[in-house]
């Protein structure tokens, strides 16, 4: 029914967001690592999941369509409703996810609220084919090579690069360096590291 909505983030609360469109608040559940890049004010695209049960009606929302079809690939399994691919998409970005189902990683995906060790089990189990390796690892890349894009100066860039090549994510080590850059604008590139990994830790 919707595919998106962008619209101007009204409100940001525990489990979700407001997003006006037009004098129009629309109640969008999201995952936490979304809900981190949103501030009241910001305008927004929000690739949206409409939700129909008998007791409700429900959006759900992702910043990228990514993270969107992945969750649609989660409440397609059995026993993992929309709250539980939330809570998933909230511990994992995608691409912890995709490699967390390629190598069977039952414990890491059993930390999401909600999902216990037999329902990570079965996840691993119906979507592992449907998941492709070099897919996974050329989504990885464009996710980097789009957050150094993102993060303007140089310095922070290769501090970015630095830290995924240290095995954090690329939306963690993002997320670090804007923080550490936001404390101390002048910092160079190793400094920014050594700030962003006190954050990490």
């Amino acid at each position: 029914m919707y595919a998106y909505i962008k619209g101007t983030v009204a409100a940001v609360t525990a489990d979700g967001a407001i997003i006006d469109n037009q004098g129009i608040g629309y109640r969008v559940y999201m995952p936490g690592s979304s809900l981190e890049e949103l501030s009241v004010g910001d305008e927004r695209k929000v690739y949206t999941h409409f939700s129909v049960r008998e007791d409700a009606m429900q959006l759900f929302g992702f910043l990228t369509e990514d993270d969107l079809s992945l969750f649609r690939l989660l409440i397609g399994v059995n026993g993992v409703g929309p709250k539980g691919a939330l809570g998933i998409l909230s511990v994992m970005n995608p691409d912890d996810l995709r490699f967390a189902i390629l190598s069977e990683d039952a414990a890491g995906l059993s930390k999401a609220p909600g999902i216990g060790k037999k329902t990570a089990q079965k996840v691993i189990l119906e979507l592992k084919d449907k998941i492709d390796l070099s897919d996974a690892f050329e989504k990885k890349a464009a996710r980097t090579e789009a957050a150094v894009k993102d993060a303007g100066g140089s310095d922070q860039s290769d501090a970015i690069l630095a830290l995924t090549a240290l095995g954090y994510s690329s939306t963690e080590a993002m997320r670090a360096v804007r923080k550490a850059a936001e404390t101390d604008p002048e910092a160079g590139t190793e400094k920014l590291i050594k700030m962003a990994l006190k954050t990490l830790f």
